[in-house]
């Protein structure tokens, strides 16, 4: 699949074929690509952590009262981490890593939806109590320093998702120098 193709079919996917796992090999797949990724002085400060247990995937929807509960129909989890410790921009190269991820996705087939972690609370009336990322903490063995940015829910999709429509994106851009 060309590149520009690869654009144009990503979308955002919250209902998964639940019948179909996503095979070992295209994981593998994913995961070389995501972390292949490029990041701040080769820092290599991103961190993932692939769930496929559904009844962990179902706990993992939990971590958010809004916008993570389409969590429970995805077959494959993996939640994009950055270690504080290894680079000051880990954000910024867990966001290309998880881009990269969700690109890869599309070429191997699958479709994916990006589930935001790092700042969000857990409860969307209790800013100021547990965090998304807290919970996961709780949940998953991730590694000292890691700090949860996103979950990236993949599988096969339960429908043909309708291409982006078109939009008039000229106000976005301005040509320095001309």
């Amino acid at each position: 699949m060309e590149f520009k193709e690869v654009i144009a079919r990503r979308r955002s996917v919250r209902k998964f074929d639940t019948a179909r796992m996503v095979e070992g090999d295209k994981i593998e797949r994913l995961l070389a690509a995501a972390l292949a990724a490029p990041s701040s002085r080769n820092s290599r400060s991103t961190r993932l952590a692939v769930v496929d247990d559904r009844a962990t995937i179902d706990r993992m929807a939990a971590m958010r009262d809004y916008g993570a509960a389409f969590l429970t129909g995805a077959p494959l989890a993996i939640v994009v981490a950055g270690d504080r410790t290894a680079s000051d921009l880990w954000e910024v190269n867990a966001s290309i890593a998880a881009t990269i991820l969700q690109l890869t996705a599309v070429d191997e087939g699958l479709a994916s939806c990006w589930v935001h972690v790092a700042g969000r609370p857990r409860l969307k009336d209790d800013p100021e109590g547990e965090t998304a990322a807290d919970y996961l903490r709780g949940l998953l063995p991730l590694g000292e320093g890691w700090e949860p940015l996103c979950v990236v829910a993949l599988g096969y999709s339960d429908y043909v998702p309708k291409p982006l429509p078109e939009a008039d994106d000229t106000a976005r851009v301005v040509w320095a120098g001309r």
